[in-house]
């Protein structure tokens, strides 16, 4: 059985092993979930890209955002950086066609890179369309040298489907060896009742423990953009992957 990494309280609180909380110096008067909070609000637009090859090469950790068309991936991101159209959430499903690229920390010293990747599984996507998305995202997944985490949006409500256990094997290989990180986020935990949110979770942390046995750095946690429950969790994780590469 993997332990899970931040491993989950029965609050449903992410906790964090002693030396991995986010790279807050010693004696700072900002909680570490403040300064992760302030890390996460510096995210700003870089580029957009159609192609793997039209993304700029850098050394900076990157951390994609994934999940199916109508998990309210661009919502979290927004929610998670606090501000309404960083990202573009649209009430259709499947707008987002390209890799978008957002800049953190520091204008004249950013520290890392968010990627809002398009989204899966749209039934009413052209084929085509389809298609190339899933190849971009492939290729994205698979070959970006300096992507360091990736996290997943499922909905809480419908727990992991095929294209979702998909995903996490596609991804299995670079999780499963340390280079790549992960963090589920059982998104709209707002609509379940407190059993349904406990059930979602246990359900997802099994499958976790089955998708990457030997894996140390995978999270989950319940997430809702309505009632911002989970995005403290998030945004300590977060900003733990882009700091600890540099201890």
């Amino acid at each position: 059985m993997m332990a899970l990494a931040p491993a989950m309280t029965d609050k449903n609180k992410l906790t964090f092993p002693p030396g991995q909380r986010t790279g807050v110096a010693s004696g700072s008067d900002a909680s570490p979930t403040q300064v992760a909070l302030a890390w996460t609000h510096t995210a700003r637009f870089l580029t957009t890209a159609s192609q793997l090859k039209e993304l700029p090469a850098n050394e900076l950790p990157e951390i994609a955002f994934v999940g199916r068309s109508n998990a309210g991936k661009s919502t979290a991101i927004n929610v998670l950086a606090q501000q309404k159209r960083l990202a573009f959430a649209s009430k259709t499903p499947g707008r987002t066609q390209h890799i978008n690229l957002f800049e953190l920390g520091p204008k004249d010293a950013p520290d890392a890179l968010f990627a809002d990747l398009p989204g899966y599984g749209y039934a009413a996507v052209a084929r085509g369309a389809k298609l190339r998305w899933q190849q971009v995202m492939a290729d994205y997944l698979e070959l970006r040298r300096s992507l360091s985490g990736v996290v997943l949006m499922i909905d809480s409500r419908l727990g992991a489907t095929d294209l979702d256990r998909q995903l996490m094997s596609f991804i299995s290989q670079r999780v499963g060896s340390g280079e790549v990180k992960l963090l589920v986020l059982l998104t709209k935990a707002d609509k379940l009742n407190r059993s349904e949110a406990n059930a979602a979770l246990a359900a997802m942390q099994a499958l976790l423990a089955e998708f990457a046995a030997e894996a140390s750095d995978i999270g989950v946690t319940l997430f809702s953009a309505l009632k911002k429950s989970g995005v403290d969790d998030a945004a300590l994780v977060l900003h733990g992957w882009a700091h600890g590469a540099r201890r």
